[in-house]
């Protein structure tokens, strides 16, 4: 019985149940009372029993042991990360595609796989899904996916994916819906494609899957300088007639379930000029991640804030992308009367001048756009959706100790919101 890389226990809690059972790192979890764990998902999904027969493979031996635990206590094993599955497909906007040699590795992997899906709010696209793998989503209810449409027109989304064997996406839709699976859905705007009368089509036929298809979010095509096909950026008018339609549905389903479902990214508003929608409008916020209302919800938040404690002697300066440059001026100007704060637009050098938003900020361009301000100020403040999870690291590699090092400035990395600001100023 092979490994999936998946199914390794990285480490072991000390004095855990798992420990006491005999269960070390390194061994190859097998099976839970009788079922096959190929990964972390499947091992919380078949460990509600307080009482469990594990079996795990130590070098060339199968070990059977009993685990006992507790109400409430946890088993004490941590899987290492399972191996992701990879997209097939050839999509024209794909920006992995677009990105320079150089990068860190992990930049390169093109994810399709339905646990990443679940787990983090990853976008697939059911290119590659297999049976056996739609039997485990049903079974273990892994819901809700996020699903990468385009467009409900078959030919359609089959160019923009690059795949002429793509599965039929309202068939796979309609099998999720029919087992009571949520879907939140994501269609990349690509003029000429799949915008206009097209996009209209798209939202109408997803619609049909309501309550299942629970968001629909449409965002504007990232294009990078390093591109090599001839995609067309979303421009002030295409996005103009986007957020038109938009705005059309979202009445028109406002009135009919109390329930937006369809967004723009923030993006869109801001290449079009316009006025972000109510805040009502976004509900939970389904697609906060794939930058659908953040700006709306930072002003909501900006509003709110108070003034601070007292004045600060310390100069900070903030760096932010070129498209919430105006938002983040707005609020730091506000401060100005007891700290002295500037905020500086970071222009996309490295991916190009289209790429506007923060997440995708080089250290090299920070460093470039700082370097001759950095002596100026005692504090540079960060927004953490820049850095590598949970690490210090950038899209190049470059590190806060070494932006620390080049600049001579002290670095404070920060939530991007206006209270997570705030706090950094009143460390």
């Amino acid at each position: 019985m092979g490994g999936t890389g998946g199914n390794i226990v990285g480490t072991t809690r000390p004095d855990s149940p798992a420990e006491r059972a005999g269960i070390r790192p390194g061994d190859m979890l097998l099976t839970v009372n009788r079922k096959r764990i190929h990964d972390s998902i499947d091992l919380v999904f078949y460990t509600d029993d307080l009482d469990l027969n594990v079996s795990v493979k130590r070098k060339d031996r199968i070990i059977r042991t009993r685990v006992s635990r507790d109400e409430g206590e946890d088993l004490g094993i941590e899987l290492r990360p399972f191996r992701i599955k990879t997209c097939r497909n050839k999509c024209i906007f794909c920006f992995v595609s677009q990105l320079p040699k150089g990068l860190r590795r992990s930049l390169y992997i093109k994810d399709e796989d339905f646990r990443m899906s679940f787990l983090y709010g990853s976008y697939i696209t059911l290119s590659n899904i297999t049976p056996a793998e739609k039997k485990r989503i049903i079974e273990q209810r892994l819901s809700p996916l996020y699903i990468s449409v385009h467009s409900t027109d078959r030919e359609i989304r089959n160019t923009l994916l690059g795949n002429s064997n793509a599965a039929d996406i309202m068939k796979e839709l309609k099998w999720l819906a029919k087992n009571r699976i949520r879907i939140h859905v994501q269609i990349v705007l690509c003029p000429g494609y799949n915008d206009g009368d097209k996009l209209m089509s798209t939202i109408n036929d997803l619609h049909k899957f309501y309550p299942y298809v629970s968001s629909i979010a449409v965002v504007p095509v990232g294009l990078t300088r390093h591109r090599k096909s001839p995609l067309k950026p979303v421009g002030k008018d295409e996005a103009l007639e986007t957020v038109a339609i938009i705005s059309d549905f979202q009445k028109r389903f406002m009135k009919k379930h109390g329930d937006a479902l369809v967004y723009g990214a923030d993006e869109l508003y801001i290449r079009a000029e316009k006025k972000f929608p109510p805040l009502k409008y976004y509900g939970e916020f389904p697609q906060i991640e794939n930058g659908v209302g953040m700006v709306a919800l930072f002003l909501h938040k900006a509003a709110r804030i108070k003034p601070l404690k007292k004045p600060f002697e310390q100069r900070f300066l903030a760096i932010t992308g070129t498209s919430f440059y105006p938002f983040l001026s707005r609020f730091v100007e506000r401060l100005k009367n007891q700290v002295c704060i500037d905020v500086i637009p970071v222009e996309n050098r490295f991916f190009g001048e289209t790429v506007t938003v923060a997440g995708l900020l080089t250290g090299r361009d920070i460093i470039q756009s700082v370097a001759d301000r950095s002596s100026d100020y005692d504090v540079l403040l960060l927004p953490d959706v820049i850095f590598r999870d949970g690490q210090d690291v950038l899209l190049d590699d470059i590190t806060v100790e070494e932006l620390e090092r080049i600049l001579r400035i002290r670095v404070r990395v920060i939530d991007p919101t206006p209270r997570g600001l705030i706090n950094a100023l009143e460390e």
